[in-house]
């Protein structure tokens, strides 16, 4: 039998992700396949590199060769990894800023979130743009740099795009996605622009791997839930954004290219809270999978 027949009774399943020092992995169960071998079929590139996940942008050619190499491939224990972000090299992550109602109406109450910012709706505000050095995996943490703020958790689907996509309609919008995957969108309360308080180191956590596209025919339909020390803060289902998936990849697209590997940050539920130093998140997405995340403090200079 193939190690990619699950006991539905064939469907060839996808989860990558990327553990140790920049292996690829498959996830199959409790265990990982160390499928780095597959990417010597990669194009070689000189400078200038292009500014696009490799892996991300050549899976389509790429997926026939991991599913072989999986075949005899060393399998690790998955608790016995450490994993990184299944995106190494996106172009851009784009976020979209209170995209769930019940997000919108706390933050509007809650004088510690909107710090006498007003919060408007989405449709109003557009996205905004994270740096791609917060892009950390699960196993790293969120490191505090600043205890003396408020520091806030947010768990949002991750959409990863697959190619460039240019002006699209939101009918065609799900063709170029690529894959899902759990993000934790964190934050510092203050009066600052969102994408500077958004945007320190380890504050974008993606993981724990990425679910191929195939595996989630309706985005719009999926549980999250996020826990801190075992206590549920969020608990949600996307069937609540404001803006739909589609849609919001076609709206993302008119302003400028997604690339292959762009990552698309969805909006958070209700629920948004402090954490601190010493923490522990669960993150969950239902056909995507589950994360511990460790909340530390940032090392001292």
């Amino acid at each position: 039998m193939s190690r990619f027949d699950n006991s539905s009774g064939g469907k060839s399943i996808m989860r990558l992700c990327r553990f140790g020092e920049g292996r690829l992995g498959v996830v199959r169960g409790a265990e990982v396949l160390d499928v780095t071998d597959a990417l010597d079929d990669l194009p070689s590139y000189r400078y200038p590199l292009p500014s696009v996940d490799q892996v991300i942008a050549n899976l389509g050619t790429l997926r026939p060769r991991i599913e072989a190499v999986a075949e005899t491939a060393e399998a690790f224990p998955l608790s016995g990894i450490s994993l990184l972000s299944p995106v190494a090299n996106p172009g851009k992550i784009v976020a979209a800023p209170v995209n769930y109602k019940k997000h919108l109406e706390e933050a509007r109450t809650d004088p510690e979130i909107h710090h006498q910012n007003q919060i408007a709706e989405i449709q109003k505000v557009g996205l905004f743009l994270k740096a791609t050095s917060s892009l950390e995996g699960p196993s790293k943490g969120v490191e505090i740099r600043h205890p003396e703020r408020r520091n806030d958790h947010e768990i949002e689907l991750a959409v990863i795009i697959s190619k460039a996509a240019d002006r699209i309609s939101a009918e065609e919008a799900l063709d170029y996605v690529a894959g899902y995957a759990i993000g934790l969108d964190m934050t510092i309360r203050g009066p600052e622009e969102r994408s500077l308080r958004k945007s320190l180191d380890t504050f974008t956590v993606l993981g724990p791997w990425l679910v191929t596209a195939d595996e989630i025919p309706d985005p719009n339909a999926i549980s999250l839930k996020l826990s801190v020390n075992g206590e549920t803060r969020q608990d949600a289902n996307t069937r609540d954004l404001v803006i739909g998936v589609a849609d919001l990849i076609a709206y993302a697209s008119s302003f400028y290219t997604l690339m292959p590997g762009d990552i698309l940050l969805t909006g958070t539920p209700e629920g948004v809270g402090p954490v601190v130093p010493g923490d522990v998140i669960n993150a969950t997405i239902e056909h995507v999978g589950t994360m511990d995340v460790q909340v530390r403090a940032a090392q001292a200079r």
